[in-house]
């Protein structure tokens, strides 16, 4: 049995990667911070980049954009905040040190909500969720890319035994879709999840759509029978 991981114990991990952190991981995400940004930029508008972390996906986005980027990590801020200053990305509107849990974000701020190979690893993924669906818009997008764990087979047990000791590191390698699926069910305000595998299968891609205030009224009204 393991345990969600502690704010404490994130900053910790975060500071220690920070210095490092585009060298050891950016090649190696690239591949799914492509996809993922490719469906977020085809909605477009005004996009919260959710663990924004050093900013290294800062560049890749059209100008067209707005950016606001958030991160519970202040050395990892620092760095984005260099990159923004360095390479003059008047796109992005702001670097904001916030817990992923209590944003400080007006209801329906934002078009686009992404979050890179983050979700996993932030102390409260639920509540962290339901703060992504209230920042945003009705018919606008959560977009996450991740590795998620496997729900059964050796790897699954391999992450279980890896999980407490991936600790230190501010990982969560066991993780797995399901726990997505069901707070979907448990918001109300999303429609289901749709995944989809990217990078030749090495990351996992799941969209949730916010519902209009029209279509959870119509969900919650009750079915006439017909006769």
């Amino acid at each position: 049995m393991t345990t969600d991981l502690d704010r404490n114990t994130v900053e910790e991990a975060y500071a220690r990667w920070a210095p490092i952190y585009d060298v050891v991981f950016g090649a190696v995400f690239e591949p799914g911070r492509k996809a993922a940004m490719k469906v977020a930029e085809s909605i477009g508008g005004r996009i919260l980049e959710f663990g924004v972390g050093t900013g290294f996906a800062l560049p890749a986005y059209r100008r067209t954009n707005r950016l606001v980027g958030v991160d519970i990590s202040e050395p990892m801020l620092q760095k984005a905040r260099e990159r923004v200053a360095r390479e003059r990305l008047t796109h992005v509107e702001g670097l904001c040190l916030m817990d992923g849990a209590h944003m400080g974000f007006a209801d329906a701020s934002f078009d686009v909500v992404i979050a890179q190979f983050v979700i996993t690893v932030v102390p409260h993924p639920e509540e962290t969720l339901d703060e992504m669906a209230r920042v945003l818009r009705p018919g606008g997008e959560i977009i996450l890319v991740n590795h998620l764990g496997a729900e059964d087979g050796p790897r699954a047990s391999f992450e279980r035994w890896f999980a407490r000791r991936a600790r230190k590191l501010g990982w969560r390698p066991e993780f797995q879709f399901a726990r997505l699926r069901d707070w979907a069910l448990r918001n109300d305000t999303v429609d289901m999840p749709i995944k989809r595998d990217v990078a030749l299968g090495m990351y996992t891609m799941v969209r949730f759509r916010k519902r209009t205030e029209a279509e959870i009224t119509a969900a919650e009204e009750p079915v006439a029978l017909a006769g």
